[in-house]
């Protein structure tokens, strides 16, 4: 497996339960703090950070005009469903 391509080191500041946590599992798990950091982000960025990356997108589509009429979209659903009807 290839390994990740990394950024620059960034420093970040923790509570200090939060960071004894992390600091437990990693000891725990065999592995480094940064590791169980960015599991942590990572599953993160699946969840929560992952519906605020749609809002994002979406906020973007709007300014750049990338939308549809809700009318002209509700009136195609019903000819498709007439059609089906048919």
């Amino acid at each position: 497996m290839a390994k990740p391509v990394l950024s620059d080191p960034i420093a970040l500041r923790l509570p200090v339960d939060v960071l004894k946590d992390i600091e437990i599992i990693a000891a725990a798990s065999e592995r480094s703090r940064s590791w169980v950091m960015v599991r942590a982000m990572r599953y993160y960025l699946l969840n929560e950070g992952a519906d605020i990356l749609e809002i994002a997108q979406g906020l973007k589509d709007v300014e750049e005009g990338r939308v549809h009429d809700l009318d002209a979209v509700l009136s195609e659903l019903d000819r498709l469903a007439e059609d089906d009807a048919a």
